[in-house]
Order: structure tokens, then C-alpha cells, then sequence
């Protein structure tokens, strides 16, 4: 009722003789897609950071929560019969049970994350595409590899090979990734031409690597978007569950508008939150020395991968030089706070 929210968790339980532990990603991730099927329903997110919206229109005319499990549920056998006999539903909407579930659903995460360690763009030739997303976003094209994986953060590149194993006609396709266009921003011949038809022909190369030259699309759904602070010579990154305001003078919500839809932004990326702790993250600029701020929630949670790699970079206080919302929420305020603790970013190359 009007701008009421309460939490949510879904938990589908499913058997099948065919049914493996890799592809619980795929189906996850469907709920996204099933959800958004229905008429004054919107699901955007994915994880542990979804939101479900319901229209007045809908809730008038009959649709109520246990509704969503009623959709999941035939949707899940329609087009996913090959691998699963049956399937449970459960909802859960007391704030004290989500708590519970949501212990045990981020140890999956995070197990699910680990099984690409070691794993690098160098030394695969095939890439996956996600079109996953195209029904918000039609010429967003997600190109998924092994260091970096889907904006949206549920899609890994071993999830995607699993999607096209599953169903060889779906969203996720194998590329080859073909001749070397340019190594240091991450282009290839045959993964430019794949985006420049499957966007519609509304872009034409996208780097891997970069957010400033050709940066990837993004849809909606991304965990965070990365953008650029000009005045500090670096970037920020804030996540979707952070409401407060950021140095760059917007919201998350704000920001989000100027990101998504599948259009080329240069100096915003929509990333899912691993991509921060990956080498390839915004290598081309630099990588993770232009990080200048994030909510201190963000730092909290990817804290002992960022020391890592902080430390593969010869800056093992770098973290403690990134600023967040307890110190800075103004450009004015991070460029005082970044000359204080010398801030690597400060004595890079110009990032404009």
C-alpha cells in the first residue's frame, strides 16, 4: 500500500535426476527474468539485493505475493523440464526469518564465487554473452568472462557456460573471442562484432577493461556502478543498497538513470561488486589505485579481497586510504581527505 515495503526472501527447492549443483545459478537468476513477465511487477537485483515492486493496478485486480510462487513455479517447468521434476516454493516475509535464510544464501554466494579463482581472461578463448536483460535494456549487451562476471553479479563466466549447456538457444552464447584489437582495453574482433549485432547496431566495440574509452553497457541490475570524479582523478563505486548521497553529487538512484538502458557511458559502469577485487577492473585507467571512495557497507564487505589485492599492487593501505560516507560525501570534502592520507590516485595520469 503506497510506498510500503517489507522484506522478502524466495526460496525454490527443486529435484531432478538431471539437476546439477552448477546450475542453481542459472535458475536463480530466472526469477529475474519469470518475475518481470507479469503485468505491474518490476524485479530488479539479484542475490541478496533485489527489489520487488507491485502496482497499485496489479494488487487492484487480484495479485497478491504468493502469486510470484505460483508464477516461478510454472514458469521453472515450462522451460526447464529437462533438468528438474519438481519444484517447491517458499516465501518469506518476516524481517527476523529473512535474517535466518540469508545466512546460509551467502555462504552459497560466496562458495559459488571462489570456483573461478586461478581462472583468467589470458587463458580461455571462448567468452559468453548475457541477453538476459534485454526486455529492460534491448541493445545491452553483457559480455561475461573469467575476471569479470555479469553486472548484475549472479552470472559468472562458468554459470553462463553452464546456461548454454542447459539450453543451447538461450541468452548466453559462446564467443570466440578472435583477433587481438587492442589488448590494453580489452577489444577483440569477434567480440565487437558480436555486440554491434546483438545491440542492434547502436554500438560498435565495447573494452573490457576501460570506463573511460568504449566502456560495456548495462541494463539495470547492476550491484554497482563505478563513476568517475574528475576532480580527484579517480573514481568512486557505490552499491545498490546505499541510499545516502555520494561525492559525485548523486544518489544511487540517480545515478542508476544516467548508467542503464543499454547506452555507452563514458566515465559510469554498471559492475557486479567481485569485479572491484578483479585485476582486469578498469586495468586500462589504472585499476584499483583510481578507487577513491565507496560506502563504508561496500568496504566492510569486500574488505579482505580488496587487502588482497591492495597488497598484489604494492598498496597494502590502500583501503584505509579510500574514503567513505563517514568522512567525505562531497567532492570538496574526498579531495581534502585524499591530500591527507596521499591518496595514490592524486600522482596518476589525467583520467579526462
Amino acid at each position: 500500500k503506497g510506498s510500503k515495503s517489507c522484506p522478502l526472501a524466495i526460496i525454490v527447492e527443486v529435484f531432478g535426476r538431471k539437476m546439477q549443483k552448477d546450475f542453481e545459478p542459472i535458475l536463480e537468476r530466472q526469477i529475474h527474468r519469470f518475475v518481470n513477465y507479469a503485468m505491474g511487477l518490476m524485479h530488479v537485483g539479484q542475490r541478496d539485493m533485489i527489489w520487488v515492486r507491485i502496482s497499485n493496478d496489479a494488487y487492484n485486480k487480484g495479485f497478491r505475493l504468493k502469486h510470484i510462487g505460483t508464477l516461478l513455479h510454472a514458469m521453472l517447468h515450462q522451460e526447464y523440464s529437462a533438468i528438474v521434476d519438481k519444484i517447491q516454493i517458499k516465501l518469506y516475509t518476516k524481517q527476523a526469518d529473512v535474517e535466518k535464510l540469508l545466512v546460509n544464501a551467502k555462504k552459497t554466494f560466496e562458495e559459488r564465487d571462489e570456483r573461478l579463482s586461478g581462472m583468467t581472461d589470458e587463458n580461455v578463448d571462448t567468452y559468453y554473452s548475457c541477453l538476459l536483460c534485454q526486455s529492460f535494456a534491448p541493445n545491452h549487451v553483457c559480455i561475461v568472462t573469467p575476471e569479470r562476471l555479469g553486472l548484475c553479479g549472479a552470472y559468472s563466466w562458468l554459470d553462463a557456460k553452464a546456461s548454454f549447456e542447459i539450453i543451447p538457444t538461450g541468452p548466453n552464447q559462446p564467443i570466440k573471442k578472435g583477433g587481438v584489437l587492442d589488448e590494453n582495453l580489452g577489444q577483440w574482433e569477434n567480440v565487437n562484432d558480436f555486440v554491434k549485432q546483438k545491440s542492434n547496431k547502436t554500438v560498435d566495440k565495447v573494452s573490457m577493461y576501460s570506463i573511460m574509452d568504449s566502456p560495456q553497457t548495462s541494463c539495470g541490475c547492476f550491484e554497482c556502478i563505478v563513476a568517475i570524479i574528475p576532480e580527484v582523478n579517480g573514481v568512486m563505486v557505490v552499491h545498490r543498497d546505499f541510499s545516502g548521497m555520494t561525492p559525485s553529487g548523486m544518489s544511487f538512484t540517480t545515478l542508476a538513470g544516467s548508467v542503464g538502458g543499454g547506452v555507452q557511458t563514458p566515465g559510469f559502469l554498471g559492475v557486479g561488486k567481485l569485479y572491484l577485487t578483479s585485476k582486469k577492473f578498469i586495468s586500462a585507467e589504472g585499476g584499483l589505485k583510481r578507487l577513491v571512495w565507496m560506502p563504508k557497507e561496500l568496504k566492510e564487505i569486500l574488505g579482505e579481497k580488496l587487502k588482497k589485492r591492495s597488497r598484489e599492487i604494492g598498496e597494502p593501505d590502500l583501503l584505509d586510504k579510500i574514503a567513505d560516507e563517514t568522512v567525505a560525501t562531497t567532492s570538496e570534502e574526498l579531495a581534502a581527505y585524499l591530500e591527507k592520507v596521499g591518496h595514490p590516485a592524486l600522482s596518476m595520469d589525467p583520467l579526462i
